[in-house]
């Protein structure tokens, strides 16, 4: 691992396709993707393109989405597959190696949970220590205690020099309010050049996480209540 760079990498082996390999390399000091140059960005990558509602960037001195143009070199590489084809996906990170049979689309959500989160969008920053600490084919319970927990503690390091700290999750929501709204917008981008449904379920997935983690919340939180309270 070269100094201020954590690789990350992922392998799909699907029947009669020949191997994809994707590399993402992020900036430990900023938690950014470092982009790879791309050449004919395509149009749906521009900012004014079904901008999300909740976008903060101005379109008048922005021409591209941040996000768009990460994710655009999956978009087209997986346009023509089905979201339920399975395949064998391997992620490497410098710590281990994760392997998993599953489908393209929940593979995809994976990868694309980890570009949408460092590239630079506004809204999506606050994931950024979850991209980090990147855990591939998560359950909506590993999300949730992973989420909430890197949250609380981010509102630990902010407050941690004042007399007392009181943690809610009413900031959280907030996050995710908005991250649902983009969520919309990239599945409106999505299928304007998607031929097949992959790409837009593998956004369809972690719109679905940021639903339960919203609305279901308290819900989830009581079932894992006793984990944390045994013997007492």
């Amino acid at each position: 691992m070269k100094q201020n760079i954590y690789p990350i990498y992922y392998e799909f082996r699907i029947k009669n396709e020949r191997l994809k390999l994707f590399k993402i390399n992020l900036d430990l000091q900023t938690i950014s993707l470092i982009p790879v140059p791309q050449h004919n960005v395509p149009d749906w990558c521009r900012l004014n393109y079904c901008q999300c509602e909740c976008c903060p960037l101005d379109k008048s001195s922005r021409l591209f989405c941040p996000i768009a143009v990460n994710i655009a070199h999956l978009v087209e590489e997986f346009k023509d597959m089905i979201s339920h084809q399975t395949c064998i996906v391997r992620c490497m990170t410098p710590e281990r190696t994760y392997q998993k049979k599953t489908t393209i689309m929940e593979a995809l959500s994976s990868i694309f949970g980890i570009i949408m989160a460092t590239s630079n969008c506004p809204i999506m920053e606050f994931l950024k220590p979850m991209a980090r600490f990147h855990l591939p084919f998560a359950t909506v319970e590993e999300q949730m205690v992973r989420s909430l927990s890197l949250y609380l503690l981010g509102e630990y390091f902010e407050n941690k020099d004042k007399s007392e700290i009181h943690f809610d999750t009413k900031k959280f929501d907030q996050h995710y309010q908005k991250v649902m709204i983009l969520n919309k917008g990239f599945i409106s981008r999505i299928k304007a050049v998607a031929k097949k449904d992959a790409d837009v379920n593998a956004i369809y997935i972690l719109h679905s996480i940021s639903e339960l983690l919203t609305s279901e919340i308290k819900f989830r939180l009581n079932l894992i209540e006793p984990i944390f309270l045994r013997g007492k």
